[in-house]
């Protein structure tokens, strides 16, 4: 049975977040996989993100493996896998998100891939945004609705041993009133 998959936004909707990680010219992937290593990137996501609640659709899921210790975990799909179990939770459709977000009562988190994120941009109230300052070729791209949101906050994150490439973290919300605050230190 094909399920309706609406990205209308909904006044009951939770506050959401958009967590992305791309370059300027939006790639988020390759093969399946994010090309680069980000070791600082995933240290501050795991940390941002720990006791809240992902949303991520099944590709990303299944790119993971698992649900991530310490987190809900909310994967949209038309063919659920298995029956939902907590910290496992399988929906079919945005709305059944957002409920299922609002009954979990954590800090809900929007994880991917491009799909879901098209989906739920209408719903975020704030985008968290890695910047990979790099030119790396990807099978994946996004477009980030930035003209919608103000720059709170960037933090550049230099190239170093464990990271690939130099990065600029951003943290975006929605609306036009807020005054950009550059924190270069990390």
């Amino acid at each position: 049975m094909e399920h309706s998959i609406s990205p209308e936004p909904n006044a009951s909707a939770p506050s959401l977040v958009a967590v992305v990680a791309c370059t300027p010219g939006g790639v988020i992937g390759l093969d399946g996989a994010m090309p680069w290593k980000l070791s600082s990137d995933l240290r501050r996501f795991k940390t941002l993100t720990m006791g809240g609640t992902l949303v991520m659709g099944r590709k990303t899921f299944a790119s993971i493996g698992r649900p991530l210790p310490g987190r809900q975990t909310i994967v949209l799909t038309r063919n659920p896998l298995q029956a939902s179990q907590a910290p496992l939770f399988w929906v079919t459709d945005v709305q059944a998100a957002l409920q299922l977000s609002i009954e979990l009562a954590r800090p809900t988190y929007v994880v991917g891939g491009a799909e879901i994120y098209r989906l739920f941009f209408p719903h975020c109230d704030e985008i968290w945004l890695t910047r990979v300052l790099a030119d790396v070729s990807g099978d994946t791209r996004i477009d980030l609705p930035l003209a919608e949101f103000s720059l709170l906050e960037s933090t550049t994150v230099p190239i170093s041993d464990s990271d690939d490439f130099a990065t600029e973290f951003q943290k975006w919300r929605r609306g036009k009133n807020s005054v950009p605050k550059n924190d270069l230190s990390h």
